[in-house]
């Protein structure tokens, strides 16, 4: 009789027999070479003979060794309790659970009608089907109960809908045609949170922005990761940041959070104020093209000149052409400064301009000098002498000299009264 021995190192087979040799494994046929070597058991299959073989003939299978079953290298009782179960499953049903075992993470239309053609649905008996239940599916599939059922789930409502058959008209190992691959992420729930009253706000905002919504509730499961993102990549942080910023129309005391935050870092608080210079001159620019008018340095509203209102709209545009990611201080500092610049110059041209220019300038100080003057109080003084300094009455004495020699000045050139 002819026996296969495997070559040195081959692993046995899942049945406790070892496995045959692949034709590159140099696979060689033997007589047993003494009584005592019992056959291993039949070949599952044997690499075809060299023509020397050949005229031996086909091998005989050889006996059930009961060495084997002795020392426990045959089947165990578990296995041999685990083999009928699955052997009671229907080949179909079986093979999709597999199928299925190796797909699970994939979803999909093709993977939703392997549950819905072997799962039993609800209120149908044990024995009016072949089909099972979907813990049994989950334990043929190596998965959990949970993921079947939420493929389950997907498929039931896309019944109702009436995009695919109800389960009851399914049988085990039927096909169809099946939906566009674009419908399917309008049933199917990947995340348990997808069914909270957060996870359907979150779904609704990821299909709002055309995304897949299990992408969006992973990130929302996940605050830590989505830090560490942030943290490390800054195009992921400019999103979050505009993202913070419409969540703010809509979220007041996010708004109020946010303000606090800013206004006890230092670092944000100078970045704030330097921002805040930057939009004032930006808005100062672009008053001038949008208004047609500009402030002159003394604070009297004019029609801007058609060049100033042309260097104007030529400064605003190179700042609107800026990307987002781009600083606008300079850009801003420099059209400030030119507009700036061509305000005085249009001024000093005009006489009657100047004029009036040089006396609202006046008058501004003198406005501010007599608030300053009326807040010098010695209404709250007890006694005069808690407040007395040699230097407090030499600045008040040369402040009356000041004032003396602008009322002289001013009477000097207020015109002459008209004789009668």
């Amino acid at each position: 009789m002819t026996v296969a021995i495997p070559p040195s190192g081959t692993a046995p087979s899942s049945d406790g027999f070892p496995a045959a040799p692949a034709p590159s494994d140099d696979g060689f046929w033997v007589e047993p070479g003494a009584a005592g070597e019992a056959a291993q058991g039949p070949a599952e299959s044997a690499p075809e003979p060299v023509a020397a073989e050949a005229a031996q003939g086909p091998a005989e299978a050889p006996a059930p060794d009961p060495v084997a079953d002795e020392t426990g290298e045959g089947p165990t009782e578990a296995e041999a309790l685990s083999e009928p179960a699955e052997a009671e499953v229907a080949e179909v049903v079986l093979r999709d659970a597999h199928e299925f075992g190796v797909y699970a993470r994939t979803g999909g239309w093709a993977f939703a009608l392997k549950v819905a053609r072997s799962v039993r649905p609800g209120g149908q008996a044990l024995g009016e089907t072949v089909k099972v239940s979907a813990k049994r599916f989950a334990e043929l599939a190596g998965c959990s109960a949970e993921r079947i059922m939420r493929y389950y789930k997907a498929w039931d409502k896309a019944a109702d809908d009436g995009l695919v058959p109800h389960f009851e008209i399914l049988v085990p190992g039927q096909e169809i045609d099946l939906p566009d691959s674009d419908a399917w992420l309008s049933y199917y729930s990947a995340r348990s949170s997808a069914s909270s009253e957060r996870g359907t706000a979150i779904t609704a905002a990821a299909e709002a922005e055309g995304i897949r919504p299990t992408k969006a509730l992973e990130v929302a499961e996940n605050p830590t990761a989505l830090r560490a993102a942030i943290l490390a990549d800054p195009a992921t942080a400019r999103t979050a940041r505009a993202a913070l910023l419409d969540r703010l129309r809509e979220d007041p005391a996010l708004g109020t959070e946010l303000a606090r935050d800013v206004a006890r870092t230092d670092e944000l608080k100078k970045a704030v104020a330097a921002e805040s210079r930057v939009a004032d001159r930006i808005g100062y620019v672009r008053g001038i093209v949008e208004g047609g008018q500009v402030r002159t340095p003394a604070g009297q509203t004019i029609d801007a000149p058609a060049e100033l209102r042309a260097e104007a709209e030529r400064r605003l545009s190179l700042i609107d052409e800026l990307d987002d990611d781009e600083e606008a201080g300079t850009w801003a500092a420099e059209a400030y400064d030119t507009v700036k610049e061509l305000v005085v110059q249009a001024v000093e041209a005009d006489p009657e301009l100047r004029r009036e220019e040089r006396r609202t300038k006046f008058y501004s100080s003198l406005q501010r000098a007599t608030k300053v003057f009326e807040d010098l109080t010695l209404d709250d003084a007890d006694d005069l002498d808690d407040l007395y300094e040699d230097d407090m009455l030499h600045q008040l004495e040369e402040l009356q000299k000041a004032i003396g020699t602008c009322i002289t000045a001013l009477r000097q050139a207020a015109p002459a009264p008209e004789q009668a």
